[in-house]
């Protein structure tokens, strides 16, 4: 069994972290760069180098059957036993056992001495679930006092967010991680990219509880019928060349309209699997799916190009062939947004990148797959939110919608939104997207930098807006020396032929007064992972002609006007 180049550093990381620290190490790699792969290499060298006996724990009855099916194929030669009591499968005493944590926990001393415990996606161990892990493992210690402990992911965190490794976590530190942009370069991962749309639904009056949006509240936000309807559009026109479209949905009762949807309005069977699906079902659905239903003629039997699942097609599901997620759930979790976008980043014949159309506003709020945000649960201590006025500098509480200090309008928050097409947010850290919006609005307004000195050069700021909320920003700087006023003049004279003006307060003015001409459009480039967009291009009308009298007065409030 030949390694890759990252999987035989991994492999060596893991064991001098092992050699060297006392702690309980994880190595992350993304998904699909073949964590099987790694486990059977450890399994291989744990019996046939050091004649030990090894434990991989699995807390998905779905993945212990994977993970054992992989075992044998990759590793031949280790005697493999399985004990899930769900499965009806208690083998003790082979070298290496695959087990769910449910059916062992209390019973490490009946499976005998271990000497290393394998956890295979350790980020499925929450919280509640933590206690199984550490019983298991303190009676284990007990049959064998120098018991080591490896963990394996593609997500360093919970699926409700917050890193698995710390002081009071069971396990310690990250010994090894590659990158998801690092393996697309290198070639072992499909390359991927998302999709702008344009129309939006707002999530922000959804609640979140124990870190996720409330289910019930979601499915009924994203089972709207126009929503669904335009989504499914969007969806068959994206993919009319792709081989294979996963979609996630909100809940049953919404994805079941998405199936209806794509089959009343365009034609279209898609597959559905959920948490009740019967079993041979799901699998023959999974099947076709792949493109495993071979010759059949039946018509059921057909290769099945869509599917559509409600949470279980997510960590451990394997369909190569998978070139476009289509996320139509909103989450909180990060971790569950990696998985999701996860399922398609194997290499796949025919196979040239991966398409992420997210309807749920998730690239937005979670960043790049390769670079996620992950924030720390909040402290929950019952303190008021607050916000600082930036014209008194007052500190008050962040619902007042005026400041009762000084009076100022504070402009309305900018409301989260989703796609029902998809992000605009490119899916890799550092991926250049540029979108042209259509101007609807010009707000010209005196800027001056929050803590500046009287003396400090102001700017004029400019907002395009091109949607209710949405909008773009800059700073144009005629107070300013050298290289800004060179900008400044140039921005200016490409649509005005009135005189330049030397302050910011002129230029509002001026701009105000309707004799600048019309920006019909900008061009927006965003980097992924970067806060800020940049203004690359304009569309503007034609410029008003110069008058020959002016029909404005500099803003000035000392100015007697008698």
């Amino acid at each position: 069994m030949e390694l890759r180049p990252y999987q035989r550093e991994c492999v060596d990381a893991i064991y001098a972290y092992l050699r060297s620290r006392e702690g309980n190490p994880v190595a992350v790699l993304p998904t699909a760069a073949g964590k099987s792969v790694l486990i059977a290499r450890i399994c291989g060298d744990a019996v046939g180098l050091w004649n030990g006996r090894i434990c991989v724990l699995s807390h998905v009855k779905e993945l212990l059957e994977q993970t054992a099916d992989k075992l044998r194929r990759l590793a031949p030669d280790v005697p493999i036993g399985f004990y899930s009591a769900g499965l009806g499968r208690r083998d003790v005493n082979h070298p290496v056992i695959v087990a769910g944590i449910q059916s062992v926990y209390r019973r490490a001393c009946e499976l005998g001495p271990f000497d290393l415990v394998l956890v295979d996606e350790v980020h499925l161990v929450g919280e509640s679930d933590e206690g199984m892990f550490r019983q298991f493992l303190a009676e284990a210690r007990v049959v064998n006092p120098h018991l080591r402990v490896i963990g394996l992911t593609a997500t360093p965190f919970r699926l409700k967010s917050g890193p698995i490794c710390g002081v009071e976590r069971i396990f310690s530190e990250i010994c090894y991680e590659v990158g998801v942009r690092e393996l697309i370069a290198q070639g072992y991962l499909c390359p991927l990219r998302s999709k702008a749309g344009t129309a939006r639904a707002d999530t922000s009056a959804l609640h979140v509880r124990g870190g996720e949006f409330v289910a019930d509240e979601v499915e009924t936000l994203m089972d709207d019928d126009a929503l669904v309807r335009q989504a499914c559009a969007e969806i068959v026109r994206e993919t009319e060349t792709r081989q294979a479209v996963l979609i996630f949905a909100a809940g049953v009762r919404h994805g079941l309209h998405v199936v209806e949807a794509l089959r009343r309005d365009h034609g279209l069977e898609c597959g559905f699997v959920c948490g009740t699906t019967p079993p041979a079902e799901r699998d023959q659905i999974i099947a076709r799916f792949r493109g495993e239903a071979g010759k059949d003629l039946f018509a059921e039997r057909r290769p099945l190009k869509y599917l559509c699942n409600v949470n279980v097609l997510t960590t451990g599901f394997d369909a190569p062939n998978i070139d476009c997620v289509a996320l139509l759930r909103p989450t909180m979790s990060p971790g569950l947004y990696y998985q999701m976008v996860g399922r398609s980043f194997r290499l796949h014949p025919g196979k040239t990148d991966a398409l992420v159309l997210d309807f749920g506003g998730n690239i937005l709020r979670h960043g790049p797959v390769d670079a996620l945000q992950i924030h720390d649960k909040e402290s929950g201590n019952g303190e008021a939110p607050a916000k600082e006025c930036p014209n008194c500098h007052a500190v008050i509480h962040a619902a007042y919608a005026v400041c009762p200090e000084c009076g100022h309008e504070f402009p309305p928050p900018e409301r989260e939104k989703h796609d029902r097409q998809a992000s605009t947010e490119g899916i890799l850290s550092g991926q250049v997207t540029t979108t042209e919006h259509e101007v609807i609005d010009v707000v010209y307004r005196v800027h001056q930098k929050r803590g500046a000195g009287e003396d400090h050069p102001r700017t004029m700021r400019v907002d395009y807006y091109y949607s209710l909320h949405g909008f773009v920003s800059e700073w144009i700087c005629f107070e300013h020396a050298g290289f800004a006023r060179n900008k400044a003049e140039k921005w200016w004279l490409e649509r005005s032929d009135e005189p330049l003006p030397e302050s910011a307060e002129d230029a509002v003015a001026i701009a105000q007064a309707g004799r600048l001409c019309e920006t019909l459009a900008v061009t927006v480039r965003h980097v992924a992972g970067e806060k800020y967009d940049r203004i690359i291009n304009y569309r503007l009308g034609r410029k008003p002609s110069r008058l020959a009298e002016p029909e404005y007065v500099a803003a000035d409030d000392d100015l007697v006007p008698f």
